[in-house]
């Protein structure tokens, strides 16, 4: 774990930390208070989502299972992409290396497993919460990573004026003032975490969970679902010494002007750590599925669906009951010619004695039959309102439906059943954006400058590469950087509409023998998903793609750059519009364009770039299936070539310093 920087008065023996326990022990009432209701009806739900101690003479019903797995699969399925970019000139390498940097650590964070638990979170209580707030930091192992916490929502208290941990990003509103969590800490965890004090007196403190523990209730109600004993008041007195665990209550808040971190044992009666926080957003990020405006809880999938499993449970067990009845029946006999009434006890092949004719000696009770037509009505409309809900059709469950639809009917319902879910991910990517910034931002304050060197694997289109990052390679100099998130299947259905447009329109152009077909190539290539690697490695950079590459070096740093006779213009003015905005490039560009304008005029004076132009005419004609003429070498006339000269381009029309065709 990164070594903190203590604030004053940190582990001060002298600092008076009464005012904040009391403040904490209020905000920590308050929030208890306010959220037990639902904090109650979540765990009793806990249950309802695998219920291991029915009734085993009942059938349980599984519709909430179904629906949240089916809805879960989807979102986490679709993984969001992440795409860094800079936002002045000069961090275009910068984003590129956080790009490969994200893409590493995206494996070294297990993210694939905490965004598991992040989603499932997120769809059963309707809000998920991320801790990112920690950073390992092990020099001489080379592991410099931020380390995400997903909390336990049943063990989470806040204010109950927030609509959501930061509110509003601008202004700050609705903002959570406070909030935290109960937690269970050994001795060694609080001795190695560095924000702990260490003067604690180890024999005040109370170990084991208070008498309203939220962790012990969550334990508790996860216990009861999978029929299991409880052992959460025998691990109290049971585990002793370094076993030991300490409730604690992890809480964020405002104190003394700042932002501040603090933990509190023996019910919030003592601070036993404390840090002070940077004026910036809270490090906790907070996920929802279908938020309501103005509102923290939003809609969970349990929301939609528990009075619907239960009453779909009640009418499969009164089916079974019915169908019970009409195989064991109640019968009524007369009591004077049938003298014992075992005799009316089941057996093959039995007879019965009766005093004079049988009769009606047995008779069944008549009784009022259930109505199964409307009992099943009532079953299916419960079954259509979870699915019209949550946009899940049996078909998205992976079942047959339960009648036929045509091909049109079908990819409807896919099409709208994707939108819905799409909406969904797209809120998704507020959380992941946010998660991504705060990775940055833990980069940003614990990577040492020129100390820490972390070493990333890169795989491309030539295989694997290592690749040394120091501070400076990933964290731009003013301001930082923007990151983008997108739905994967968003991003192929974009890949496809462009693909589409492109593919047109590069049949379109090819008979323009001015098109640039090359740059048409690369830009379908990139349609297809292909990275730049890749592309380079199918379509080769030319001589003047890598000589106008190092060019923009020198034309970003506003150093004189000779503009050549020989140069191909066009794919000069194409690479060089990823230079740096100085002097030099604008009139080493207006060079280029000048250059254009003399070889439109004078085309004998650039045989190599006629000789280009025909070979392309050719390339064209042959692709079209067409025969192409040879192209003719040209001529080399005096001043052509190296030697030409052409008027430079004065330095007060441009600029900058004149650009220059020739030596």
């Amino acid at each position: 774990m990164a070594e903190e920087k203590k604030q004053p008065g940190y582990d001060d023996p002298k600092t008076d930390y009464s005012s904040l326990e009391r403040q904490v022990q209020a905000e920590y009432t308050l929030g208890f208070n306010y959220t037990k209701s639902k904090r109650d009806e979540q765990l009793v739900r806990l249950k309802l989502y695998n219920n291991q101690r029915r009734d085993k003479d009942a059938a349980g019903d599984t519709t909430l299972f179904t629906i949240f797995q089916t809805v879960l699969a989807s979102l986490y399925i679709d993984r969001l992409t992440t795409e860094w970019s800079g936002r002045e000139q000069g961090d275009e390498e910068t984003a590129e290396n956080l790009n490969a940097l994200a893409k590493y650590d995206y494996e070294e964070m297990a993210k694939d497993e905490l965004d598991y638990e992040w989603d499932w979170d997120t769809a059963f209580f309707g809000r998920g919460l991320c801790m990112m707030s920690e950073y390992i930091r092990d020099p001489e192992k080379g592991i410099f990573i931020p380390a995400p916490d997903v909390w336990d929502p049943m063990t989470f208290l806040r204010d109950p004026r927030a609509t959501s941990v930061n509110g509003n990003r601008l202004l700050g509103y609705n903002a959570a003032r406070f909030f935290g969590r109960e937690v269970c800490m050994s001795k060694k965890d609080m001795e190695d975490n560095p924000n702990f004090f260490k003067d604690i007196d180890w024999t005040t403190m109370k170990y084991g969970v208070s008498t309203q523990s939220l962790v012990d209730a969550a334990v508790q109600a996860r216990a009861d679902a999978q029929n299991l004993t409880d052992q959460s008041r025998m691990t109290k007195e049971a585990l002793l010494g370094d076993n030991a665990e300490y409730c604690l209550t992890d809480w964020f808040t405002n104190w003394n002007g700042h932002k501040v971190r603090v933990w509190l044992a023996n019910d919030r009666t003592k601070v036993v750590g404390y840090k002070e926080l940077p004026d910036r957003p809270w490090p906790l990020i907070d996920r929802s599925l279908y938020p309501t405006a103005h509102d923290w809880d939003g809609t969970s999938i349990p929301d939609l669906l528990e009075d619907k499993q239960r009453l779909r449970a009640v009418a499969q067990n009164l089916g079974i009951k019915a169908m019970t009845a009409d195989l064991y029946p109640m019968y009524i006999y007369d009591q004077n010619k049938i003298k014992n009434k075992h005799d009316l006890d089941f057996a093959f092949n039995k007879f019965i004695p009766s005093d004079g004719a049988a009769g009606d000696a047995v008779l069944p009770l008549r009784k009022s039959f259930p109505n199964l037509n409307l009992l099943d009505f009532i079953y299916q409309s419960l079954d259509a309102s979870a699915q019209k809900a949550t946009a899940t059709s049996d078909i998205q469950q992976g079942a047959m439906a339960s009648q036929q639809r045509t091909l049109g009917e079908l990819n409807l319902v896919a099409q709208k059943t994707e939108t819905r879910y799409g909406l969904s991910a797209k809120v998704f990517g507020w959380s992941e954006k946010r998660f991504w910034q705060q990775w940055y931002q833990m980069y940003k304050d614990n990577f040492a400058d020129k100390i820490d060197e972390k070493v990333i694997r890169v795989v491309g289109a030539f295989g694997a590469k290592w690749r040394p990052l120091q501070k400076k390679d990933i964290v731009t100099k003013r301001l930082d950087p923007d990151v983008t998130i997108e739905s994967q299947q968003v991003t192929r259905a974009h890949q496809m509409e462009e693909r589409q447009a492109v593919g047109t329109m590069l049949s379109l152009i090819m008979q323009d023998p001015t098109a640039n077909i090359r740059y048409a190539q690369k830009r379908m290539a990139k349609t297809y998903g292909m990275e730049k690697d890749e592309v380079e490695r199918l379509l080769p950079p030319t001589i003047d793609e890598y000589v106008a590459e190092d060019e923009n070096e020198n034309l970003s740093k506003n150093k004189f750059v000779q503009v050549r006779g020989e140069d191909n213009h066009n794919t000069h003015l194409e690479i060089h519009a990823k230079a740096g905005e100085t002097k030099s490039k604008q009139a080493h560009v207006a060079t280029h364009k000048k250059a254009l304008v003399m070889q439109k005029k004078n085309p004998e004076l650039f045989p190599v770039q006629q000789q280009q132009k025909e070979e392309q005419m050719m390339q064209q004609q042959g692709a079209e299936g067409g025969s192409a003429p040879k192209p003719s070498l040209g001529v080399a006339t005096p001043g052509a070539g190296s030697a030409f000269t052409a008027n430079p381009i004065s330095q007060s029309s441009t600029g900058g310093q004149p650009g220059m065709i020739g030596k």
